[in-house]
């Protein structure tokens, strides 16, 4: 599903649109949020002329055509992360948000929480001292679910969730390229990756760890260490909402929801949408937080950790 929203005259943000491949479905969220207009295609909404920007909420091997339609379109667009399923693919859509001269962003949803924009402002004071080690973890038993398991559906841990755990480390070493990568991992029957463990060597001899699992519960949580103390972000990595710098605990709630959420802390999706509605309104094409550099760096090392794992999608052999 995608969906559109505008950037009103005062700069108020209002959701006007939204599409999906049937019609009935698009309706069905259209009444449920009180959106106004409703297509049984991405195609009508690309032809939309009121819309300032898409998010693109469709499964990532869908992200390349989709997200192509809509800058093509002169479209403005967020879209989910993975930007797509490979380098190539990632390549392909920045160089067209950049022919079209429209902003493009990668939804790292996590980068904008208030918890990470203060791991950011720690870490750029010293805080903590010289990093020189990060671990991250994030695991959830969903291999029960097709586009978890299945490789048509980009199923696999590592593009699906190891993400947020590769994104994280990449944020605190100010989206330096690893010197160094090391995979392992499990992989099942449909040839997807259940299980990955990568270490990652960065230079003056800073490392990074991190496991991910669609088939088990990990304790979610990821810890930062320097030589002068350490930042531990408590499960839910991916959406936090409490810090422990050196040993004292403080808090960062997202506001409550006034209706039932499919995922944890999702009212914190909002602090994204602000970031792209502030790059719109300074003229900006990328965001600094999530640039098109940080998602050609994400996906370099996620097509080095799946060679390395053995898991080949089809879109890579294009």
């Amino acid at each position: 599903m995608a969906t559109r929203w505008g950037i009103c005259s005062d700069h108020q943000v209002s959701v006007v649109a939204v599409a999906a491949r049937k019609l009935e479905d698009a309706q069905e969220f259209a009444k449920k949020h009180s959106i106004s207009r409703a297509y049984g295609s991405y195609e009508e909404l690309a032809r939309d002329p009121d819309i300032d920007v898409v998010y693109v909420g469709v499964i990532h091997p869908y992200h390349l055509s989709t997200c192509l339609l809509f800058t093509n379109a002169k479209k403005n667009v967020l879209c989910e992360k993975p930007l797509a399923m490979n380098t190539k693919e990632v390549r392909e859509i920045l160089a067209s948000a950049k022919r079209n001269d429209v902003f493009l962003m990668e939804a790292v949803w996590t980068r904008f929480f208030p918890a990470s924009v203060e791991i950011r402002r720690l870490l750029a004071q010293g805080e903590v001292g010289e990093v020189k080690m990060v671990r991250s973890e994030f695991g959830v038993p969903v291999m029960h679910i097709p586009r978890s398991a299945q490789k048509e559906l980009g199923g696999g841990a590592m593009l699906d969730i190891g993400i947020y755990c590769l994104q994280f480390i990449c944020m605190v070493y100010n989206g330096e390229k690893p010197e160094c990568i090391q995979a392992t991992g499990v992989c099942v029957d449909t040839g997807v990756d259940e299980t990955v463990v990568v270490t990652l060597k960065f230079s003056k001899n800073r490392m990074a760890v991190f496991t991910c699992s669609s088939g088990i519960q990990l304790p979610n949580d990821a810890i930062i260490v320097g030589t002068k103390g350490t930042i531990r972000i408590p499960a839910h990595m991916w959406c936090p909402t409490s810090l422990v710098v050196n040993g004292k605990v403080t808090e960062y709630p997202v506001p409550e929801p006034c209706l039932p959420l499919n995922f944890l802390n999702s009212t914190g999706m909002r602090y994204e949408a602000e970031e792209v509605r502030q790059c719109l309104l300074k003229g900006l094409k990328e965001s600094a937080i999530v640039s098109h550099s940080d998602s050609l760096l994400l996906a370099e090392v996620e097509d080095e950790i799946r060679r390395q794992v053995g898991v080949i999608y089809s879109q890579d052999c294009q």
